[in-house]
């Protein structure tokens, strides 16, 4: 019998603390029975090696990364297939992912050295079931940004070094934007709360049961422009389900592109649920709408998600029936830790736990 395996990607912004999360992740996950694989960082292989992606030999570059993205899907398909015939559950998890390569080139180079390998950026995001990116030490965690940890860090511990840091950090999401479960986990005043945010949505990646937690939220009205920010289109609707479970169908549109995601959510007790997801085609989304609750309209809103002082928003406009209304949504803030509201934000009134202003009810025919 083929073993059951979930295959993370640990990516984020130089600094962002994956060393550290990898080890607590080996630890956590095999004190419950997982065989956990950790795939190792393949451009650090080949920098050690003695290749320098800054080099002005543009073939040598070219070849590079290409031969670095190649290498990654050859070991990432190696370990599945230890996963496969392993006894027990498979836990593996990556140490950065194929889509972190295109972070550090051009587009049109990297759709060139995709096509050159078959394949595209869709098909390599689709690889994975979860995608966690820890925000850079770079961005709102300065006092503990060092290149100590990395010799070969080319983002050095100055102003400019700094800077370079956050754009990657913003790179590398961008990158992964797309994937169902793509978690940007925030810097904290306790870098425990991150590393414990990690193993929490892994957790959810596995299916294990996980305390109910709210996430901030915020009526507010945007006063000022927006920081490099990534907009998506969200239609959001909801289906006919057994009572204690909540299914959601989303199709979320950016750039052009379009992913669209089934996702569940049942409640076991008043402090426990289980969340799952998944991705489904264009076609099964199109059958899937069929079994629309008929009590609950269609949910329709421009998302734009940013990074501040290194905590990670999402600020949704609702338009239609809920024209009018936007929500700030913190993501991975603790109860204890301030919130860093940036000045473009005016906050009118927190709804954090006001049912009246969860999308499931929001959904609810007048």
């Amino acid at each position: 019998m083929m073993s059951e395996y979930k295959k993370i990607v640990l990516t984020g912004g130089p600094c962002a603390g994956k060393t550290t999360a990898l080890v607590r992740i080996i630890e956590y996950f095999s004190s419950f029975g997982y065989k956990v694989f950790a795939v190792p960082e393949v451009p650090t292989l080949y920098s050690q090696g003695g290749w320098n992606y800054l080099t002005p030999n543009r073939q040598l570059y070219y070849e590079g990364e290409r031969c670095i993205l190649a290498t990654q899907l050859a070991l990432e398909d190696s370990f599945e297939q230890l996963a496969k015939v392993c006894k027990k559950p498979v836990l593996i998890v990556c140490d950065r992912g194929a889509l972190d390569i295109s972070a550090y080139m051009k587009q049109d180079e990297w759709d060139e050295i995709t096509s050159s390998i078959g394949t595209h950026s869709n098909e390599l995001r689709e690889r994975y079931d979860a995608v966690l990116h820890l925000v850079s030490a770079a961005n709102g965690a300065e006092q503990y940004y060092t290149t100590a940890t990395n010799a070969i860090r080319y983002e050095k511990a100055d102003e400019e070094g700094l800077r370079i840091a956050r754009e990657l950090d913003k790179k590398v999401i961008r990158a992964w934007t797309g994937h169902p479960h793509l978690r940007v986990i925030n810097n904290h005043d306790d870098f425990d709360r991150k590393m414990n945010r990690v193993l929490k949505e892994i957790s959810n990646v596995l299916g294990l049961p996980q305390p109910i937690q709210e996430e901030r939220k915020y009526l507010v009205e945007l006063t000022g422009e927006l920081p490099d920010c990534i907009e998506s289109d969200i239609v959001q609707t909801y289906l006919v389900s057994e009572p204690g479970t909540e299914v959601r169908l989303r199709r979320r549109s950016w750039n052009g592109k379009v992913v669209n995601v089934h996702k569940t959510k049942k409640r076991l007790s008043e402090t426990e649920q289980i969340e799952t997801e998944r991705q489904v085609t264009n076609a099964l989304y199109e059958s899937l709408l069929q079994q629309a609750d008929p009590y609950r309209s269609t949910i329709h809103k421009i998302r734009q998600s940013f990074i501040w002082k290194g905590q990670y928003f999402e600020l949704d406009t609702y338009l239609g029936v809920l024209s009018g209304l936007v929500i700030l949504e913190t993501k991975g803030i603790a109860d204890v830790e301030d919130v860093n509201f940036p000045p473009f934000i005016n906050v009118k009134e927190e709804v954090t736990g006001n049912y009246q202003y969860y999308n499931y009810n929001l959904a609810l025919r007048k």
